[in-house]
Parts: C-alpha cells; structure tokens; sequence
C-alpha cells in the first residue's frame, strides 16, 4: 500500500476523498478439543433369547406432578365479581339518582315558598297603603283635549 491511498487527499474540485483501508485479517486459533467432565457407564443387558444390549444408561423421563383442577373454574369466579361489582355499582347509581330528584324538589319548593312569600308582602303593602288614604299624594285626573297634536288641559 503506498502513502497517496493512507491519507486523505484533495481532488481538483478541493473536496476531501477518503479511501478505505483493509484491515490486516486476524489468524484463527486452531479448535481445542475438549473432554466431557465424566464418561458414562456402559450398561449391558441380557435378553431373554440370549442376546446382549449394550447402550448407555438413560433414566426415565418423570412426567409433572398432576395439578388438581379447582372446584371453580378462574372465569366462572370472575364473572361472578363481576356481577357483585356491577349490582354494587347500579345501587350507587341508583341512590345518586334518588338524591338528584329529592334536591330538584326541595330547591322546587324553596322557590314556590319565595315566590309566596314574595307576593303575600306585596299584598300587604297594597292593602295597607289603601287603608290610610288621608296620607299619600292626590292627584287629580281631568280630562284632557288633544287637538292638532297639542295638549289641552
């Protein structure tokens, strides 16, 4: 590799052109081979006709422990708080509704007192100013002429 491709160079249009560089491959270890931490026994096993099986000894696969199932399954249990919660739920709505329609008639009869008591005060002051007429202004009411858009009195 010579020294114009190691380093950058400028072309004619003075634009920097970077050229890769290999890298030097790197020599594989040869593979060790390594021995198992202990060899198997060999088992031998006479037939009943007479014939020898020789093999390595495999211990038999154990199955999992049998789960019991529940009584109840998970879902039908699920369900079922389900229910106790929605019932819980509908009785709360139920009693907000309740409450609502008590407060809508209670604040009902709080304006129909107002409106009550409201004009009963009225009539009170209409009656007792009725009743002292030698108190109060008088005004005399005469008849009156309007002719040509003037008034006469």
């Amino acid at each position: 590799m010579n020294e114009s491709t190691r380093y950058p160079r400028t072309d004619a249009a003075g634009v920097e052109v970077h050229r890769p560089v290999p890298l030097a491959p790197v020599p594989a270890a040869p593979p060790v081979p390594v021995q198992p931490g202990g060899i198997p026994s060999v088992a031998s096993v006479v037939l009943p006709d007479g014939r020898v099986v020789t093999g390595y000894a495999v211990a038999p696969v154990q199955p999992e422990p049998f789960a019991p199932k529940p009584p109840v399954s998970r879902v039908a249990v699920n369900i079922a708080l389900g229910g106790v919660g929605f019932a819980a739920v509908c009785g709360g709505l139920f009693l907000l509704t309740a409450f609502v329609a008590a407060l809508t008639a209670f604040i009902t009869q709080l304006i129909i007192l107002a409106a009550v008591l409201f004009g009963g005060w009225v009539v009170v002051l209409v009656i007792s100013a009725s009743s002292h007429q030698g108190s109060g202004t008088t005004v005399n009411i005469r008849k009156a002429v309007i002719k040509r858009n003037r008034f006469y009195s």
